[in-house]
């Protein structure tokens, strides 16, 4: 009997991947980022938030290969005097923890919602799919900006800054669960029918039991297409948020902060400040929209070369 190792071996998902050098590269860029974000306090070569680090006189050092650079900031320093490599690293950090937690609570809600919406149907499915729709009809963005602004008067400018990171995650993953709903519940749709359901309901299993141990693990093939791209589309709300003043305070960096507190420094001559973090998250959506795009295909069953 061959182990789950052997099996993976011999899977197509592994025989695809092994040719497809785009998503070999984009694994491994991919890799490179998430291990960077992970170490960060230990090959930062200076932690952002410690203050005793930072020394203001520092400011706006270009990167060592330019005239004024100096060897102890490789790609510079922002208008706050800290070493633009570490900001980089740190920011990297914030806006993967966002990303990867917006997209869980989009997937909790999105899930759930297209489950009981896709098997119960009739009026729940009606009612659920209406409010999926109200969602639909506004921009992400713009709901994510409403609700930004909403918490800053509610908690505070102060507060907000301290709570940043649990906030975004919430108002990021409540702007954009309709995605994972209405692909949960074409999914669903599709599945409650099969001979494997009808045979759970004759038994006389609980409606519970049939909905997450049978449906559910036969529907996540879609959830796991549609989480990867999500990701890149959380952190590029984070970077978008930020960028326009609603997220992360300049602070604490993350991509999207380290982006706008260049900005104003950009035609000064200062343009390391932005061009850096902004090729940063460029690079990181891009590997994950690829990886994104190949899974898409790999999964897809009318694509299965057997």
């Amino acid at each position: 009997m061959r182990t789950k190792f052997q099996k993976f071996k011999a899977s197509y998902f592994l025989y695809s991947f092994k040719r497809d050098k785009v998503a070999i590269f984009s694994f491994i860029v991919l890799t490179i980022f998430l291990l960077l974000a992970v170490t960060a306090p230990w090959v930062a070569p200076m932690d952002p938030y410690d203050a005793v680090n930072i020394d203001i006189m520092n400011s706006e050092i270009p990167p060592v290969w330019m005239e004024e650079g100096s060897s102890e900031f490789l790609l510079g320093t922002d208008n706050q005097g800290r070493d633009m490599l570490s900001t980089m690293l740190y920011g990297l950090r914030t806006s993967i923890v966002i990303g990867l937690g917006a997209v869980a609570l989009q997937g909790i809600i999105g899930v759930i919602v297209g489950l009981f919406a896709g098997y119960m149907g009739g009026k729940m499915d009606a009612v659920l799919m209406r409010l999926a729709d109200i969602q639909f009809s506004f921009p992400y963005l713009m709901v994510a900006i409403l609700m930004s602004a909403i918490f800053q008067v509610a908690f505070g400018l102060g507060s907000f800054e301290r709570l940043a990171v649990p906030l975004l995650i919430v108002i990021i993953g409540l702007s954009n669960w309709p995605m994972f709903a209405r692909t949960i519940r074409a999914s669903v749709i599709g599945e409650k029918n099969k001979e494997y359901v009808e045979a759970a309901r004759v038994i006389g299993l609980p409606t519970w039991t049939i909905i997450f141990r049978h449906i559910l693990p036969n529907s996540l093939t879609s959830v796991m297409v549609i989480s990867t791209i999500q990701v890149a589309n959380a952190v590029m709300s984070e970077a978008a948020l930020s960028f326009l003043g609603l997220g992360m305070p300049v602070t604490r960096p993350s991509l999207g902060s380290l982006i706008r507190a260049g900005q104003e420094f950009f035609f000064s001559g200062s343009w390391w400040i932005t061009v850096f973090p902004g090729i940063w998250l460029v690079v990181f959506v891009l590997v994950i929209n690829l990886l994104g795009d190949w899974l898409r295909d790999v999964l897809n069953p009318k694509l299965y070369k057997g």
